[in-house]
């Protein structure tokens, strides 16, 4: 089990070209993962004008949320432009567009600049839990050998002011109140470690790695933070061909690594106060509510296979609705693309789930709140943003508070 995962986990269709030609769905849905376990009355801050006055996301993660975004090419994201290169969708893993590109352009609420770092097969760290091979970019490496030198005054590390950054083209004069910064990982470092002995030990360095980076972000100015949890990928097709013992370790694995994505938003709550605006979106809850009921949101209402793929698609590139006889129905129709990564449906509902709670306004109190902070939801008692300006510089202030 140990090799088959280390290599269909970040096999390289994450690399496909993913076509752009793709009829989009019904945004309407009827659940959600952002509908709180219990009320959570998060204040919204300065640094937050709504989600319409957000000009400029940064995007940190693997697979599932790579677009293959070069942050040196002399295409950057522009407002016709908004994910710069390679064209839309980009190389994506669902064989079509995948969360960031509906959140960009279908999903917006502004002419939305998308920075989309992520790499495929990534983990936290690598030096914690390898990737499938050593040129991965771990989003330790996303946040010190691209957004700092790219995006901020700053090298490598928050303390390193060198003039030469920032030094990707066109590199764009964020603030901490017109930008979002949002983490979707977790699957590879669960997927290549939850069978060790001392897993316990491995998600402790995680997230103190973890944190240390988003403690960089927000040094460098970043005040809106969204944090995806990780997907119940114990009910993939790798993992269903697996024994029911492997199923219910990663499961509870997968359960452990969530709660600790909630931690450390609470933490970083707790730390900045009303200097911060956090987020916790639960992709759990769509993808478990599709997986037993396809009709459970409209995107994915047309899925006829949600446990099994076919090989014939399986490597993706191809036109949204190919069609090959030996697999039965056309790709879009299946849930799974391969033994690990959904097709484009369940990514567009994810989108959407993010759009609702940044609609909604953060959903994160942390645990000195009086109100209850569950990180799982968003209810908020405060519908009035605010326009004012930030009093931190994205270009390179550390923030200061």
């Amino acid at each position: 089990m140990h090799a088959l995962r280390q290599f269909a986990a970040h096999a390289a269709v994450a690399s496909s070209m993913a076509s752009s030609a793709l009829a989009l769905p019904s945004s309407s849905s009827s659940s959600s993962a952002v509908t709180a376990d219990a009320a959570c009355n998060a204040t919204l801050t300065l640094t937050w004008p709504g989600w319409p006055g957000i000009k400029y996301a940064f995007i940190f993660g693997d697979s599932y949320t790579q677009t293959g975004f070069n942050y040196t090419s002399p295409s950057p994201p522009t407002q016709d432009n908004p994910l710069g290169n390679p064209k839309y969708p980009g190389w994506t893993s669902s064989n079509g567009p995948n969360w960031v590109d509906y959140l960009t352009v279908k999903y917006n609420a502004s002419r939305l600049q998308t920075y989309n770092l992520a790499y495929g097969g990534a983990t936290v760290d690598s030096d914690i839990v390898k990737p499938y091979m050593p040129t991965v970019l771990s989003v330790k490496d996303q946040v010190h050998s691209q957004f700092l030198p790219g995006y901020t005054s700053h090298g490598n590390s928050d303390l390193d002011t060198s003039s030469v950054h920032p030094s990707a083209p066109d590199a764009p004069a964020w603030q901490g109140n017109n930008s979002v910064f949002a983490v979707w990982i977790g699957i590879n470092d669960i997927g290549n470690s939850f069978w060790l002995n001392n897993v316990t030990d491995i998600n402790t360095k995680i997230f103190a790695v973890y944190a240390d980076l988003v403690g960089l972000l927000y040094n460098a100015g970043a005040r809106n933070f969204v944090f995806l949890t990780v997907p119940p990928v114990d009910r993939s097709p790798m993992m269903l061909a697996d024994t029911p013992e492997a199923r219910a370790s990663e499961k509870m694995d997968i359960a452990t690594f969530n709660g600790l994505v909630r931690q450390l938003a609470d933490s970083l709550k707790d730390e900045h106060g009303d200097n911060a605006n956090v987020w916790v979106v639960d992709t759990q809850v769509p993808f478990n509510a599709v997986l037993d009921n396809v009709a459970a949101y409209p995107q994915t209402a047309n899925l006829k296979n949600t446990t099994s793929y076919c090989e014939a698609y399986q490597h993706g590139g191809l036109k949204p609705d190919s069609f090959n006889a030996t697999c039965g129905v056309p790709v879009n129709e299946y849930f799974w693309l391969n033994s690990l990564h959904p097709t484009y449906p369940i990514h567009d509902v994810v989108a959407e789930e993010i759009s609702k709670a940044l609609v909604a306004g953060p959903n994160v109190c942390g645990t000195t709140s009086t109100g209850t902070a569950t990180g799982t939801g968003t209810t908020t008692t405060s519908t009035t943003t605010s326009t004012s300006t930030s009093t931190s510089g994205g270009m390179g202030s550390m923030g200061g508070m």
